[in-house]
């Protein structure tokens, strides 16, 4: 399983794919550590999870972007993101989450596409302004978004 766009790979995250590609930049966060434990015990999270972003130019993972697990009996499912510093402000983020919101909505499973950002995050804002997220309210400092299909 593989996305691409113009700039990037994007593929699930898995012990081998972590292992394939070069990360000087990229810091593997707990939450990935989390999801291959998770992964393990249940194989049908590939593609629910945690997916890497790699930029074609030199194959170096720039961030992880994903699920947080698979769509929930209403057809939900959240997104959420994160762009190594480096690469920030450069259209990866906006690039990367909407190729798999396509994939997401393609996959029959998922009519709506959830996110949350905080207040103060113009940058997670305007990513989500672009991929045509609805703002739907605000809960303990965070902004929720929501889109469907």
């Amino acid at each position: 399983m593989e996305l691409q766009t113009q700039r990037l790979i994007i593929i699930p995250c898995t012990n081998e794919s972590l292992s394939t590609f070069a990360t000087e930049e990229y810091k593997i966060g707990s939450h990935i550590n989390n999801y291959l434990e998770k992964l393990k015990e249940d194989s049908s999270l590939l593609g629910w999870g945690v997916w890497l972003v790699i930029n074609k130019e030199n194959n170096a993972i720039i961030g992880d972007i994903g699920f947080k697990g698979k769509p929930d009996s209403e057809n939900i499912v959240e997104v959420g993101y994160g762009i190594v510093p480096a690469a920030q402000n450069k259209g990866y983020a906006t690039e990367a989450v909407n190729e798999i919101l396509k994939w997401a909505f393609s996959s029959g499973n998922v009519k709506t596409i959830v996110a949350e950002c905080l207040i103060d995050n113009i940058t997670s804002i305007k990513v989500l302004e672009k991929l045509n997220m609805k703002r739907i309210g605000i809960k303990n400092n965070m902004y929720l978004w929501q889109l469907s299909k």
